[in-house]
């Protein structure tokens, strides 16, 4: 990665790191099996990378032409959902115009353990180094492994992540998951340190950070969310992370017999399953964003509403994209399923009444329907997690319920999201 030192770090083992100073002292349960002495990396957090568009990109003055964050430190929250002693970061620059030079990471407590905030908790920053170094170039359509950080991170932890770029990345082509319902923070300068970032620019994006790991029980395992904006959480509450895999998260987390399950976000608005749209197509992206993550042992497939509301509304175009929809999702089964990978599929929701995709013909609505109806019976999942039976309206089916209609009759408000998350019975992910 053009660097020619030598690698101090990566003979470190996981049990020297685990004697490491290490953040907090309570040990998570989801903490390495210590009768067996096993353990594995199970990816905790994804963000699905994407080319960001032109009103995503870092504000001003952070954006220059073909130079982005020059001289800059970048601040973002996460939360993780399962815990572990020891994790690693992952970085992307799949979409990046030119080499992303990182000259230095660290990672924190966020202040009162909050989501979005600038502040983190004074005594827990730790560096972040790779291959023993504290700068790393990441080569175009690539992505980095961070090494091993000794940390106690409990389940549903709110994590800082702390970035300089000294140089800046010499393009206007990033990598970024915009929508991350989540407050960063941009300054100019090397802050990696700083307790706090007072003045800086607010931005509710992700940059570059893709994934963050844990090494915890081999019993351990992750479930994907494949899908679009009603996964990625349109609607939801900024800061809050109550998306459905969200709140789905804090009820698995509930019961001991399920509390050991990564939920793994990897879902944009705008995606589409067939072409791509706001990101790859999930065909195209499902190696990347499913198959090559850590740990997985289910996915949840919840995505076509795009193809079908961005096709034309007429009978040929509609039934053509629903055929097309069915074959992609047999192809997402076949490909899981070599992995060992169970592969749930959730039916598509009503969208009556939104002013760009329904038609007052009904071809998408009959589109929809046929697409649900073969989720149901083909029996080509391995199980049917019914969505649109929870949240349609049953004096009219076609629209959603009131109640969980985030106000355009296509995304969900919070509360709509929770009902989205008790239909996953709990009794599949154990």
């Amino acid at each position: 990665m053009g660097r020619t030192s030598s690698v101090v770090v990566g003979a470190l083992t996981i049990g020297v790191l685990l004697m490491a100073s290490v953040i907090g002292e309570t040990e998570p349960s989801g903490s390495m099996d210590t009768e067996s002495g096993a353990g594995r990396w199970v990816n905790t957090w994804t963000a699905m990378p994407q080319l960001t568009e032109p009103g995503n990109m870092p504000p001003p003055p952070f954006t220059a032409d073909n130079l982005v964050l020059a001289d800059s430190t970048l601040r973002q929250t996460l939360r993780v959902s399962v815990g572990g002693q020891v994790a690693r970061l992952r970085f992307s620059n799949a979409f990046g115009g030119a080499t992303l030079p990182i000259t230095g990471v660290s990672v924190a407590l966020p202040a009162d353990g909050k989501a979005g905030v600038s502040a983190i908790q004074p005594g827990t920053e730790r560096p972040v180094t790779f291959q023993g170094m504290s700068s790393v170039d990441v080569p175009v359509g690539a992505q980095v492994v961070s090494d091993p950080i000794a940390l106690a991170l409990p389940a549903r932890t709110n994590l800082t992540v702390t970035i300089y770029l000294a140089k800046g990345q010499a393009s206007n082509n990033i990598t970024s998951h915009p929508g991350s319902r989540t407050t960063s923070y941009l300054l100019s300068g090397n802050h990696i340190d700083a307790e706090d970032l007072p003045g800086a620019t607010i931005t509710n994006h992700w940059y570059f950070l893709s994934g963050v790991e844990v090494m915890t029980r081999q019993s351990t395992g992750g479930v994907v969310m494949l899908g679009d904006s009603l996964t990625d959480g349109r609607g939801s509450t900024t800061n809050m992370n109550d998306r459905w895999p969200d709140q789905l998260l804090d009820r698995l987390q509930s019961h001991p017999r399920t509390a050991g399950i990564a939920v793994l976000n990897q879902a944009a608005g705008g995606n589409r399953v067939l072409n791509d749209g706001l990101g790859p197509s999930a065909l195209a992206r499902l190696d990347r964003d499913v198959l090559a993550q850590s740990g997985v042992k289910w996915l949840i497939v919840f995505e076509g509403v795009n193809d079908i509301g961005t096709a034309q509304a007429a009978e040929g175009p509609q039934r053509e994209v629903a055929e097309d929809l069915i074959a992609a999702y047999e192809q997402i089964i076949i490909r899981a399923h070599a992995h060992d990978i169970r592969v749930y599929g959730a039916t598509l929701l009503p969208f009556g009444g939104n002013s760009a995709y329904d038609d007052a013909a009904g071809h998408r609505e009959a589109a929809r329907q046929t697409v649900n109806r073969w989720i149901r019976t083909s029996r080509k999942f391995d199980t049917v997690i019914d969505f649109d039976a929870v949240t349609r309206d049953p004096a009219d089916p076609k629209r959603l319920l009131p109640s969980v209609d985030g106000g355009d009759h296509l995304h969900l408000n919070p509360f709509g999201y929770k009902v989205l998350a008790d239909a996953v019975p709990a009794s599949l992910l154990r």
